[in-house]
């Protein structure tokens, strides 16, 4: 009775990790059809017209798609720089901006630059090996962001000497890769292989 119950829930758990992708996605699409639905009945109480309210949405879709579009091909739109002008006249809204903007862009793989390479850390301790994100420099000094599987987002910031990390030839969608997929997908096996070699066995 006990193996059954334990088979029962092994398949549950195999279940549960198999549709969690699929979970995401409807729960980003359960999100944005909330924030439409939220946005239509706001135009819709202000003009109180189904026609308005659908040109209004699609005035709007069509002005998001338009500053994407204009982002992606001259990197600047005029009426946002000005917007990020009066944010940044704003002390404490200067700073949550500036902040807000460099992760976004971060993310969303704009500014790539913004890590400076990808190297291996040990932590919790000696022996186990993390990923972890060169965000800025100060001398023999590296100030690396540590992100936590599955949501690379979240993490902390510590500052190492150089001599306690090792180069890392993944790139950072492949280790961006291997942090969301908790280790599943690992393009570059070869580069922990080359970390056991610092811990032989038996070296506590």
């Amino acid at each position: 009775m006990l193996n059954q119950i334990k088979l029962i829930l092994k398949y549950f758990l195999v279940g549960i990790l198999a549709i969690i992708p699929a979970v995401i996605v409807i729960q980003v699409l359960l999100l944005l059809a909330v924030l439409l639905r939220g946005f239509y009945r706001y135009i819709y109480d202000y003009f109180d017209s189904t026609f308005l309210t659908l040109m209004a949405l699609t005035s709007f879709f069509a002005a998001i798609t338009y500053i994407g579009y204009r982002i992606s091909r001259f990197e600047r739109v005029k009426m946002l720089h000005q917007i990020e002008r009066l944010f940044n006249s704003i002390p404490m809204i200067r700073t949550i901006y500036r902040i807000s903007k460099k992760l976004a862009n971060l993310l969303g793989g704009k500014e790539k630059s913004m890590v400076k390479e990808i190297v291996m850390i040990e932590y919790p301790k000696e022996g186990i090996w993390t990923p972890a994100y060169v965000t800025n420099k100060a001398g023999d000094m590296l100030i690396v962001y540590v992100p936590t599987s599955p949501n690379p987002t979240s993490g902390f910031t510590v500052a190492v000497h150089r001599s306690k990390v090792r180069p890392s030839v993944m790139d950072l969608e492949a280790v961006t890769s291997f942090i969301v997929s908790v280790g599943v997908d690992l393009s570059q096996k070869e580069e922990f292989e080359r970390l056991a070699d610092l811990n032989p066995a038996g070296n506590k």
